[in-house]
């Protein structure tokens, strides 16, 4: 089925969720705890992944009605069984490879399910530590102290045609995205914004909420406290009903 993220019209929070990492009893305790907090969707995928992809999302629709996005890590990942995939532009980076390469060999396999793509301008943040998409993307990230840039890059991907941005802390973060860049990037740009990384406290979805972006996205934060997805759902749906009476 094709979706519509419903990101222009309110708060959404995704779950990430890592193929090495999605065991069967893993998978049917995320869904379970994702229907009884009205997740918006799961984003399947991961930087280097030894399980494949494809097996995890067909899962994943098993055992739920929740949306799957696939947030491919690499050409191994792709598959036509998710619902929507993000075409990720790894902008903040000069790989070539990811900011085109890998998106042409993609293209042939990719055209007959064209409606269900979504492009992406991906932006790694130096968020404290090293990460894994850092290393495997062979990138700097943007220094987090630099809202300049991260604002000038984000509009690059604007008027390149990305249907959204995506300021990343990566996973092992230590902290989010600072709350100023998002709100800097935000008031730049008039497509979505999303961001994830570091996020693993129901305070921690709410001051990413408030400083603009329009999906949290979680990740290592449900693996350590599976109770998280059910309060960041809460606070979304808070700040959904606060927009929704003005």
């Amino acid at each position: 089925m094709r979706i519509d993220i419903p990101w222009r019209t309110r708060k959404v929070i995704a779950q990430l969720i890592d193929p090495d990492h999605a065991d069967e009893e893993t998978l049917s305790a995320a869904t379970r705890n994702a229907a009884e907090a009205g997740l918006d969707l799961f984003l399947a995928g991961g930087s280097l992944t030894g399980v494949p992809v494809e097996g995890v999302i067909r899962r994943l629709k098993q055992l739920s009605a929740i949306p799957v996005v696939l947030f491919p890590g690499n050409l191994t990942q792709l598959t036509a069984g998710a619902d929507a995939l993000f075409l990720l532009s790894l902008i903040s980076g000069r790989n070539p490879e990811l900011l085109i390469g890998n998106h042409v060999i993609a293209a042939p396999f990719l055209k007959d399910i064209r409606d269900r793509v979504i492009p992406v301008g991906y932006m790694l943040i130096s968020c404290g530590g090293g990460t894994s998409v850092e290393y495997m993307s062979q990138t700097s990230p943007i220094p987090s102290g630099k809202n300049d840039i991260a604002v000038a890059t984000a509009l690059a991907g604007e008027m390149l045609g990305m249907k959204a941005i995506y300021l990343e802390g990566g996973s092992g973060a230590s902290r989010p995205v600072d709350l100023s860049m998002i709100e800097a990037v935000k008031e730049a740009i008039t497509i979505p914004l999303i961001t994830g990384g570091g996020i693993d406290t129901a305070e921690k979805v709410e001051q990413a909420f408030r400083s603009g972006a329009d999906m949290v996205v979680i990740g290592n934060g449900c693996e350590h406290d599976p109770g998280l997805i059910k309060e960041a759902c809460r606070v979304r749906d808070r700040l959904n009903s606060m927009t929704a009476i003005i």
